[in-house]
């Protein structure tokens, strides 16, 4: 057994009552540790409830269990002061308790970033937005990097060595894995543009279509309306050609093609219409006011039926299913109240009789 270990073991063995007092000042700064976190936790959750932001919830979240573990590196160092313990076992005590504390910091920081990110990442035109997990997780990422420089430094490890490893195994790496960072820098990319963001209904040209639920360092995923997941690689959805419903706002215009028979007045067609969608919007949910419904001959003639487009306006893609489908029982009921025919497919025969 080495010296050192042999002459700490000999000091508890027969000097274990004078570790009583030390392990009480431990104890003691850890029940008040528990006794602040308690206090500030509950004034912050008090404050928070006149409050609109998150910050109860990214303290809590952030410095709960640090807090209880800087209570106990604080107790322990006071403990060290008030022990007969030899130097050389509290300077390597309080080296470990150094080294813990920075860890702890770190890991503190790194939450409370990836915390703040998730709340206050995004903000598009005055409005909160979720952020996609690979920022956050690239912020954590950045604030432990830093954490783990301080530490070696603090350790006076020389660092310049390991980065030029890095930099000659990371060309090695970045050949290897070329898919892997190609949806790596494609998220990210997709990420920081603000052309895809959570949230956001959007179509793909290869057909996919849904609701942006996150964007990882992989891949994106995207929640179908028959509430499925579709997963696309970042690199592919980089690259696609992407009609976004979100943007520049969710509120949409929808056209409704109808037709009535070749005989009805377009005036009194469109009077009908346009005074039917006004009674409607009130109690159609998801039905605009503004912009004000329009009724126009368009297409116009038809085959047996003169063809008219209603635009409404709606807010947001989802919608339009079930806008169309009531939009559409209403011109129904109101046609059929004031005699406007719906059209039938209808053939001239001409018979010419030619001499034998």
């Amino acid at each position: 057994m080495p010296r050192g270990m042999e002459s700490f073991r000999n000091y508890v063995e027969h000097d274990w009552l004078k570790l009583l007092i030390p392990l009480g000042v431990v104890f003691l700064v850890l029940a008040a540790g528990f006794i602040v976190r308690k206090l500030l936790f509950a004034f912050v959750r008090k404050w928070a409830v006149r409050s609109t932001n998150h910050f109860d919830i990214i303290l809590t979240e952030s410095m709960g269990r640090p807090m209880i573990l800087w209570a106990l590196i604080i107790g322990l160092i006071l403990g060290l002061r008030t022990s007969e313990l030899p130097l050389r076992f509290e300077l390597k005590i309080e080296q470990s308790l150094y080294i813990l504390w920075i860890v702890s910091l770190t890991l503190m920081f790194s939450k409370l970033a990836g915390n703040l990110v998730k709340f206050y990442g995004a903000r598009v035109g005055g409005s909160e937005l979720p952020a996609t997990s690979l920022t956050k997780n690239l912020t954590q990422m950045v604030v432990v990097i830093v954490g783990l420089l301080v530490l070696l430094q603090h350790l006076h490890i020389n660092i310049t060595p390991m980065l030029t490893a890095l930099g000659v195994g990371g060309l090695a790496v970045a050949l290897a894995l070329q898919d892997t960072l190609s949806n790596l820098f494609g998220g990210f990319y997709i990420s920081i543009a603000g052309q895809v963001r959570l949230g956001d209904y959007i179509k793909l040209n290869t057909g996919e279509e849904g609701y942006v639920n996150d964007i990882s360092w992989r891949s994106t995923t995207m929640q179908a309306l028959q509430n499925n997941f579709i997963i696309v690689p970042n690199s592919k959805l980089a690259q696609a050609i992407v009609t976004n419903f979100s943007l520049p706002e969710k509120r949409m215009a929808l056209p409704i093609v109808f037709g009535v028979g070749s005989d009805s007045d377009p005036d009194a067609v469109e009077r009908a219409v346009l005074n039917e969608m006004q009674s409607a919007i009130a109690i159609m949910p998801g039905l605009l006011a503004i912009p004000e419904p329009t009724c126009r001959l368009f297409p116009g003639f038809g085959d047996s039926a003169l063809q008219f487009t209603l635009v409404v306006h709606i807010s947001e893609f989802a919608e339009q299913f079930y806008v169309q489908g009531e939009v559409r029982k209403r011109i129904l009921k109101r046609f059929r109240n004031e005699g406007i025919e719906m059209p039938y497919p209808t053939r001239t025969v001409i018979i010419q009789k030619t001499d034998a």
